[in-house]
């Protein structure tokens, strides 16, 4: 936990800055170090939370299934998110997957450990909380924008969204994220085709540039005005 502390400063790691040096030193006795292929699956929809999901290294995507077989990512996770707390709290099943987009390291912490954490320290069941109340309002936004807005708007703000999530190489300009155009569309919720049509049609108007598999942006405020 303290390793997390030092690297990732502006991450949800503050969420344990709560901790006493006992209660760090308990989880650290308890949790797991492991890492995930790309493509490994963390847990799956439907099945029961053992642990609480700290990602140091890579990209985890959240990803549920529509009754048409279409997936449907509703969240990505990078170094110093936290995943599966929400099932832990309210003891339910997952109600979406959670998998590897590349190589991933995560720390696992016991689910109990967690609980445990909640009930003898106020001050880190606050910021849970308040954790909660800021993820809630994000699925909120997501559905109305689901709803109301164009493919145009829906894939720039995915572009955003990785430019801000995962930053850009500082030479090129390219998206440091190795998705796929499915997984952009995923992402912003409207057909592969769609998103390959949208993206081609962005390059065609220099607002981004098509490298092979990558996407470099050119023109920010372009791609900004395409969403606000």
């Amino acid at each position: 936990m303290q390793e997390f502390k030092t690297h990732n400063p502006k991450s949800h790691f503050c969420l344990f800055s709560e901790l006493s040096r006992e209660q760090i030193a308990s989880l650290r006795l308890q949790e797991i170090d492991k890492v995930y292929k790309k493509g490994e699956s963390l847990f799956n929809e439907g099945g029961y939370p053992k642990a609480l999901y700290v990602v140091y290294k890579g990209i985890v995507k959240i990803h549920k299934y529509g009754v048409n077989g279409k997936e449907q990512i509703t969240r990505l996770a990078s170094a110093g998110d936290i995943i599966g707390y929400r099932s832990i709290l309210n003891g339910e099943q997952y109600s979406a997957s959670a998998s590897a987009v590349e190589e991933t390291r995560l720390f696992k912490i016991p689910s109990d450990a967690f609980l445990d954490l909640l009930k003898a320290n106020s001050d880190f069941s606050m910021k849970v909380l308040k954790m909660l109340a800021g993820d809630l309002r994000k699925a909120e936004k997501q559905v109305i924008d689901m709803a109301q807005k164009s493919v145009r708007e829906k894939v720039a703000e995915a572009l955003l969204l990785l430019s801000s999530k995962f930053g850009v190489n500082e030479d090129t300009a390219a998206l440091n994220s190795k998705l796929t155009r499915k997984e952009i569309g995923d992402i912003a919720g409207v057909t592969t085709e769609s998103a390959i049509r949208t993206i081609s049609d962005f390059n065609k108007e220099q607002i981004i540039e098509i490298d092979g598999k990558k996407i470099l942006i050119k023109d920010v405020t372009k791609l900004e005005r395409e969403v606000f």
